[in-house]
């Protein structure tokens, strides 16, 4: 005879296809409709400890902020067989001003918690109480004066959402990191008004999963109608289109711009376009080198690219940076042509660190006669250069080294001119990677380079030769060295013939 189901069973097995499924949740409890994007951040949300969403306006950023709240807060607590709570679970909002608190985080929480209409708990002010003093959801306004309000929030689960997280301190954000232990989340929410700051960093670091919410990609703009209330709609956006983007040429068209096409016709955006309908940063200061927009779109090339069955057969370039005293990992960009394959990062082995580089180089080489590698030699790379000319591969590895000259060296429009090797190296990979010259650079994502590249900045001297900032002072805003972007800068470097420039190498170093 077969034993009757337990209903009490039923409701547990319920509960944790919840657990391991927060979308689903979302549909079946809190009776909401999430776009695609959104769903892929409640599922990052669920998965990552620190999520970062940038986004346009009303495109459902607060919105899904909330529903991952309500999630978090009731999906994550423990009770054992008698009740008792034994992981407890807290949750807070915050953001620059209590007006964001009170007048848009904290009513999409409500609405939430009132069309589900079965959660336990009840709505106290900012907060959602329970019976149980360590289970809670609550809002307030962020204040660097008064960081001591995160010193006293620790439980087993934890979760921090900021919106309009531009706005806040790093002394708000220092706070809230240091929180984040056990099982514990934070998510930012913001309009990407400026490119500099917390929110902006976390957008390419790789601490940091990261979404971009553009209008232009909306359900309710892409359908030209009310697909999903309350979010941005076809008529705002086609408003903005013509008040604030020019029409220009198909000559003209530059991704890394923003540029795009709607109903037919290339537009370009102003600032105001890219903040509040692309979700993008406004145009980066003429003195940073590579703008992010760029590398997104050689990301974009790169996985379109990623399945070609040729790549792994072909010559290739080494750029090679070596770990010096105090540097944890060697990096080796692997690049084919316009197409980089990836990073390759080697932990650090001490003394020996120098010989296993070798042995990596020496194995990669091998894989094709005509591949190469361009080495930093201004310290440990000296080594590693030295041992492979003993090993036989003279003329496939070359000294590189950033103080060097750069007399007779030029960038593709034949303008500029660099105070050294180094500046050479870097303008050459800012031109392969610049849209506007076709290059077809594919690079892997990668939110190390990304980062490291935000930070990089160019001066023009009064003599007109391009200098970049030093690597010192780099270091200084970054907390580590720019290893992952001097790799692929040593792929640029000019093979030379009896003293001078090779004129193929020259003309060519885009390619």
């Amino acid at each position: 005879m077969t034993k009757a189901k337990d209903p009490n069973e039923t409701q547990v097995d319920i509960f944790l296809s919840w657990q391991k499924d927060w979308c689903l949740f979302a549909k079946d409890v809190l009776k909401v409709r999430l776009d695609e994007e959104q769903e892929a951040i409640l599922r990052a949300v669920q998965d990552n400890k620190m999520v970062a969403v940038a986004a346009g306006t009303a495109r459902g950023k607060d919105f899904v902020g909330a529903v991952a709240a309500i999630c978090f807060l009731y999906l994550t607590p423990r009770f054992d067989e008698h009740g008792v709570l034994v992981e407890n679970t807290k949750v807070a909002l915050t953001a620059p001003s209590a007006r964001q608190i009170d007048n848009v985080m904290y009513p999409e929480v409500t609405r939430l918690f009132n069309r589900a209409k079965v959660l336990p708990g009840r709505l106290v002010g900012n907060d959602i109480r329970t019976d149980f003093d360590e289970w809670f959801l609550t809002g307030f306004k962020a204040d660097d004066t008064n960081t001591e309000v995160w010193s006293g929030f620790h439980a087993a689960n934890t979760m921090f959402i900021v919106t309009e997280a531009s706005g806040l301190s790093e002394i708000v954000f220092n706070a809230i990191e240091g929180n984040l232990q056990g099982n514990s989340r934070i998510l930012l929410l913001f309009n990407p008004n400026t490119s500099i700051g917390y929110a902006a960093r976390a957008m390419t670091s790789p601490r940091w999963k990261a979404f971009r919410l553009d209008d232009l990609n909306a359900p309710n703009v892409k359908k030209k109608k009310v697909i999903i209330a309350g979010q941005v709609d076809y008529e705002w956006v086609k408003d903005k289109v013509s008040t604030w983007c020019e029409p220009i040429k198909k000559d003209e068209f530059d991704e890394g711009k923003g540029d795009f096409r709607w109903e037919g016709v290339l537009y370009r955006p102003n600032d105001l376009f890219r903040v509040k309908v692309r979700g993008m940063f406004p145009e980066v200061s003429e003195d940073i080198l590579i703008p992010p927009r760029w590398i997104e779109l050689a990301n974009e090339r790169w996985q379109q690219q990623r399945d070609m069955d040729t790549i792994k057969s072909c010559p290739k370039q080494f750029g090679v940076d070596v770990a010096g005293m105090g540097r944890d990992s060697s990096v080796i960009c692997e690049k084919m042509g316009s197409y980089v394959l990836g990073f390759d990062v080697h932990q650090a082995q001490g003394k020996a660190d120098q010989m296993h580089i070798v042995g990596v180089v020496r194995n990669k080489l091998t894989q094709n006669y005509k591949s190469m590698a361009y080495i930093d030699t201004i310290g440990e790379g000296a080594g590693v250069y030295s041992r492979l000319v003993e090993m036989g591969f003279r003329n496939r590895v070359h000294s590189c080294k950033n103080s060097e000259s750069a007399v007779g060296l030029r960038d593709v429009t034949g303008v500029h001119e660099f105070v050294n090797m180094r500046a050479y190296l870097f303008w050459a990979m800012r031109d392969w990677l610049n849209p506007v010259n076709n290059t077809g650079a594919a690079l892997p994502p990668n939110t190390r380079f990304s980062q490291e590249c935000r930070e990089i900045r160019y001066l023009i001297l009064s003599t007109g030769k391009i200098q970049i900032e030093a690597k010192d002072d780099i270091k200084k805003r970054l907390g580590f060295s720019t290893d992952f972007a001097d790799s692929l800068s040593m792929c640029f470097y000019p093979q030379r013939t009896q003293g001078h420039i090779s004129a193929a190498r020259l003309s060519g170093y885009l390619r």
